[in-house]
């Protein structure tokens, strides 16, 4: 974002961004930046709290009162620290000859098919439909066992697409199993790496496309940055 800052600003348009990482700021400097200190994913803040998601936008766009820049402004409440993860139990395994992942993604198909008959739309789609998810983890899990990442047949052939289509079949799912609708993100992204197993193995296969020398945008962007 800070580099189309300074195409935009280039071509004569007024630009001003939101900052998630105060170093990439200062090190790219945009022409007006408002710098806010509040957990990766979520550039205006808390969640459901509209008053507080204005005023971050209100204090970003009053930025473009300064007619040379560069301009680095520190959003003054800061939001430190994760949240909980979400209380969802993941459906039991129903057949041991498959993958967990496979097999568990399986057993969450109910869980979405309601949660996407609630809201209507879903952010499943980019990659593969929800028929596909569970194929998509059998590939990833054939590159963990040493399949070459180039002929595992990567639906789409694009790794973070997949990664983002996996990720949020199983979130809407929990939000429907848990009866939380309006839960955090954060809350959600806890619960999908550090308790299923489709989160374990995006993180597993991450590993091994670096390990077989696969560029980094291939690998590097299918999970957060500070998930190992």
């Amino acid at each position: 974002m800070c580099t189309l800052a300074h195409v935009f600003e280039a071509a004569g348009l007024s630009t001003v961004t939101i900052s998630a990482i105060r170093s990439v700021a200062e090190r790219m400097r945009p022409p007006r930046v408002l710098h806010c200190e509040f957990p990766l994913g979520r550039p205006v803040g808390k969640p459901n709290d509209p008053e507080f998601q204005h005023d971050v936008l209100s204090r970003a766009f009053s930025l473009l009162e300064q007619e040379t820049g560069p301009v680095l402004e520190d959003h003054p409440e800061e939001i430190i620290g994760g949240e909980d993860s979400l209380s969802c139990s993941v459906p039991p395994r129903f057949d041991p000859e498959l993958a967990p992942a496979v097999d568990e993604a399986r057993g969450l198909r109910k869980a979405y098919d309601r949660a996407l008959a609630r809201r209507g739309v879903s952010e499943v789609g980019m990659a593969v439909d929800p028929d596909g998810v569970p194929g998509a983890l059998d590939v990833l899990q054939r590159i963990v066992d040493g399949t070459p990442w180039k002929s595992a047949g990567i639906p789409g052939g694009h790794t973070t697409a997949v990664a983002n289509d996996i990720r949020a079949y199983y979130e809407e799912a929990a939000l429907e199993l848990a009866g939380a609708p309006n839960a955090g993100g954060g809350q959600a992204e806890s619960w999908f790496f550090e308790q299923t197993e489709a989160g374990k193995l995006l993180l597993s296969v991450r590993k091994a496309l670096q390990a077989q020398g696969a560029p980094q945008p291939v690998w590097f962007y299918m999970a957060p940055m500070y998930r190992s």
